[in-house]
């Protein structure tokens, strides 16, 4: 498929922090950067990774792995309507959250509040942190030296970054990433696929764990509409085992077509007032291009409000969450304090830290190695360091 214009290219693409020969088979840079996310240690752990409910409360829920597939599929389709990069789109879209630490936001939140006083974290930062410096799979450097542009897209997937956190700020130093400006449409495309992502499946999940009904959703902007419509369907159609399963999935089949069909809409318009001439005309416009209509916009606000109020803090998700806050708080301080209990494999890295004299990087280190836990992995390490009884 011939790219636009404004797509990413490699005619444009301002190359890696070490350089390579690119690939002699075909591949495109982008493509070599997907395979090395996904052959990565940070991708694979997120198989085990909380995204609403934790692992082993159900084998059907979604999990970081299964949402960043989804995030995926929908940032490619869109992609491919925009012609612009699907290769780089979905290399951003599986990445985006190989730095996210178990247990979901609560565990994000222990490391927070573990972090206050020596640089802080955030899974944001976490994750180009992962493909920086934690993978270690080459010979040459640390990291796994992805191009110019799916650094740019992790780093400001978001939008400008004015405030950057500290390691991003430290990396921008070391190779310049342009952080007052907007990514790519590829990268935002990606981000905002990811709302599309969590909204449809957390509605979803909740509907199957029981903490939502379909009769919380009728009056919901979109989602009503997705479920009269879904209703129509089933009622005409034989009767069949499993309704309940059969309505909510032809539900979220309508919410995520809704979104992406007006996200689809609404940026060929941006993008034919902008008239852009190239990635950076992109880069440097005053508003980001990737974005829903106006009224689209508000009711996936609404959409975000619901399950705020309805699923995140609903009493049995905040239960959970709370258990996974305080595992990986307790986790941290017996680590923080205890630094010689970490794997043999961490403690070069620690030393490494500690030939610093600053405090931070010990901790860094300490924080690294939690984030890349699996929950299951957390909850098994923190028996091994508290439960006297493994010992019998």
């Amino acid at each position: 498929m011939d790219l636009a214009v404004y797509a990413v290219q490699e005619a444009t693409a301002k190359g890696r922090v070490y350089p390579e020969a690119e690939s002699s088979s075909g591949r495109t840079p982008w493509q070599r950067d997907r395979d090395r996310v996904i052959h990565s240690t940070g991708f694979r752990v997120l198989q085990y990774k909380t995204q609403v409910f934790v692992n082993h409360e159900g084998d059907f829920f979604r999990t970081r792995l299964t949402h960043s597939l989804e995030v995926a599929q929908i940032a490619r389709s869109v992609a491919r309507s925009l012609q612009l990069n699907e290769d780089l789109t979905e290399c951003l879209a599986l990445a985006h959250d190989v730095g996210h630490p178990p247990f979901g936001h609560a565990g994000e939140h222990a490391l927070q509040e573990g972090m206050k006083g020596y640089n802080g974290f955030s899974h944001n930062d976490q994750s180009l942190r992962q493909v920086t410096r934690l993978e270690q799979r080459y010979v040459d450097f640390d990291g796994l030296n992805l191009t110019w542009e799916s650094l740019e897209g992790l780093a400001k997937h978001n939008g400008p970054v004015l405030d950057p956190d500290p390691y991003l700020k430290a990396y921008n130093q070391f190779y310049p990433l342009e952080l007052t400006s907007y990514a790519s449409a590829e990268a935002q495309i990606a981000s905002i696929s990811d709302d599309i992502a969590y909204h449809s499946h957390d509605l979803d999940d909740g509907l199957r764990a029981g903490l939502l009904q379909f009769d919380d959703l009728k009056d919901l902007p979109i989602v009503g509409q997705a479920l009269y419509e879904a209703k129509q369907v089933i009622q005409e159609s034989p009767a069949t085992e499993h309704q309940h399963k059969r309505l909510r999935h032809e539900m979220i089949r309508r919410v995520i077509n809704i979104l992406v069909s007006d996200l689809k809409k609404q940026t060929s318009l941006n993008i034919r007032e902008l008239c852009p001439k190239n990635p950076d005309d992109i880069r440097y416009a005053k508003i980001g291009v990737v974005q829903f209509s106006p009224k689209i916009g508000h009711s996936n606000q609404e959409i975000r409000q619901f399950l705020y109020k309805n699923l995140y803090y609903h009493w049995r998700v905040k239960r959970m969450s709370r258990k996974g806050q305080l595992l990986i708080k307790e986790l941290f301080e017996i680590l923080s304090t205890n630094m010689d209990l970490l794997p043999t494999e961490w403690h070069s890295r620690l030393e490494n830290a500690l030939k610093t004299k600053q405090q931070s990087g010990a901790f860094r280190v300490v924080a690294d190695y939690i984030a890349g836990m699996t929950d299951r992995y957390a909850m098994e390490e923190y028996q091994r360091l508290t439960d006297l009884a493994v010992l019998a």
